[in-house]
C-alpha cells in the first residue's frame, strides 16, 4: 500500500515514521521542505517538495496539519491533493477541525471520485511517538475496515463513530472532557499544596480509584513542579474548544465549563504562554483561587 503523509509536525512526524517501520511505501510532504527531507533521512521513505508529487499514485493520503484553512490548502486548493490523487483513493484527515469541514471534504472527495474519512486523534505527542494514539473516525464502514492496517501502525484504538463529521464531533467531546479533568485536577492540586500533601504519594493513592485519569497520572507531578513546556499547546486547545462551542450553538446548548476554560486559556495565551501545555491551566485557576 502506498501511503502519502501531508504534515510533519509533532504528531505527523512520528506517525509517518511508524508507517515506514510497519513496511508501508511512505511518501511525505511538509510546508517546510527541510523537515520532510529530515524525515526521509530518519526513516525509509521519500520526501517531496509539492503536494501534487507526494500524492501521485497513492492509495491513501493522510493529512495532519494545523487548522481548517491549513487542511484546505493541502486538499481542495488548486495545488492541493484532490486534484492529483488517483480515482478511488482515500483521503483521511487526522487534523482536529470543525465538523463542517469534514462534511465539506466529503462532498469535494465525492465529486472527485475519491473516498474520505475524518479521523482526529488523541494521545498527544507522547502517544504519537509511542504509537498508541486513539483515532475517532467518521465515514463509511468499508473504508474504516480498509484503513485498519494503517491505523494499527500508530494507534492502539480506532473507533468508527458514524458518518463523516462524527469523528470530529467525538474529538470535541474528548477536548471538553480534558478541560474538565484539568480544571478539577488544578483545584485539587492547589488544595493539596496548601494542605501539605505530597503530590506523588497522592497520585499513587488516587490514580486507581474513581478520580484517576490520564491527566492525573501524566500531568499532576509536572503541574506541581510548575513545568508546562511540553505536550499539546494551549493555542491549539483554544482552537479546539472553539469548535466545541460552535457545535454547541448549533444545538442551542451552552457549555459553561468549556466557555470558562476557553476564556482562561485565551488569557494565558495573551500573557505569552500560548505554546505551553494545556496543563498550564493551573496558573489561571491559581490566580482565580487566590484573588
Amino acid at each position: 500500500m502506498r501511503v502519502s503523509f501531508l504534515g510533519l509536525g509533532v504528531m505527523g512526524y512520528p506517525m509517518a515514521g511508524h508507517l515506514a517501520k510497519a513496511g508501508f511505501d511512505v511518501r511525505v510532504y511538509n510546508r517546510t521542505t527541510s523537515k520532510a527531507q529530515q524525515w526521509a533521512a530518519d526513516y525509509t521513505g521519500q520526501a517531496f517538495a509539492t503536494v501534487a508529487e507526494c500524492v501521485a499514485g497513492a492509495d491513501v493520503v493522510l493529512v495532519c496539519v494545523g487548522n481548517d484553512d491549513d487542511v484546505r490548502s493541502v486538499t481542495t486548493s488548486e495545488t492541493g491533493a484532490l486534484a492529483h490523487m488517483k480515482a478511488d483513493a482515500i483521503l483521511v484527515d487526522h487534523t482536529t477541525t470543525s465538523a463542517n469541514l469534514a462534511e465539506e471534504l466529503l462532498e469535494a472527495c465525492t465529486k472527485a471520485q475519491l473516498r474520505f474519512m475524518d479521523a482526529p486523534v488523541s494521545g498527544g505527542q507522547a502517544g504519537a511517538e509511542n504509537g498508541v494514539l486513539t483515532v475517532m473516525c467518521g465515514g463509511e464502514a468499508s473504508d474504516f475496515a480498509a484503513m485498519q492496517p494503517v491505523f494499527e501502525a500508530y494507534a492502539k484504538s480506532s473507533v468508527l463513530m458514524g458518518k463523516a463529521g462524527q469523528g470530529q464531533r467525538a474529538k470535541m467531546v474528548n477536548q471538553i472532557c480534558i478541560a474538565g479533568a484539568l480544571t478539577g485536577l488544578s483545584e485539587g492540586l492547589l488544595l493539596a499544596e496548601k494542605s501539605g500533601l505530597d503530590v506523588q504519594t497522592l497520585v499513587d493513592c488516587l490514580k486507581n480509584g474513581a478520580a484517576g485519569s490520564w491527566q492525573m497520572e501524566n500531568r499532576a507531578q509536572t503541574m506541581a513542579q510548575d513545568k508546562f513546556d511540553f505536550g499539546f499547546a494551549i493555542d491549539w486547545m483554544i482552537k479546539d474548544l472553539g469548535f466545541c462551542l460552535e457545535e454547541a450553538k448549533q444545538h442551542n446548548l451552552t457549555l459553561p465549563l468549556t466557555q470558562a476554560s476557553t476564556d482562561a486559556y485565551k488569557a494565558l495565551s495573551e500573557e505569552g504562554l500560548g505554546r505551553m501545555d494545556t496543563s498550564v491551566l493551573l496558573k489561571a485557576i491559581r490566580k482565580q483561587a487566590e484573588s
